[in-house]
């Protein structure tokens, strides 16, 4: 779908500085960048919430076949997806997402302050 494509740029234009900004932190907890990295897990998590994916095994499916957000299309067991979101430290996400508040905060501030026609 087209206004699907229109939101994964969006989310990756948002998403990008913000998930380099986490990048040394990445590392400092001793996560190396291998298939299932930073940037892929913040996509799959936004993949689950945003197309209402029923789990892990459809998750893998859905990388396999067509890729999710900015992320290309890519083979991985469904073994390590899961094992892999067990392991993922939560302060990444909430980084990322503490990040991406004030970007948020603003953008609804002047969403807010358009007069409406």
């Amino acid at each position: 779908m087209v206004e699907d494509e229109v939101i994964a740029q969006q989310l990756e234009q948002l998403l990008t500085p913000t998930i380099t900004a986490q990048e040394n932190y990445y590392r400092q907890l001793g996560l190396r960048d291998r298939i299932l990295n930073l940037p892929l897990m913040v996509a799959a998590v936004l993949t689950l919430l945003w197309r209402d994916v029923a789990g892990v095994t459809e998750l893998t499916r859905m990388l396999a076949r067509e890729g999710f957000l900015w992320c290309r299309p890519l083979e991985v067991s469904q073994q390590a997806i899961s094992q892999r979101f067990l392991t993922f430290p939560a302060q990444l996400f909430e980084k990322v997402f503490k990040d991406l508040l004030p970007h948020l905060q603003a953008s609804w501030s002047k969403r807010n302050q358009r007069k409406i026609p």
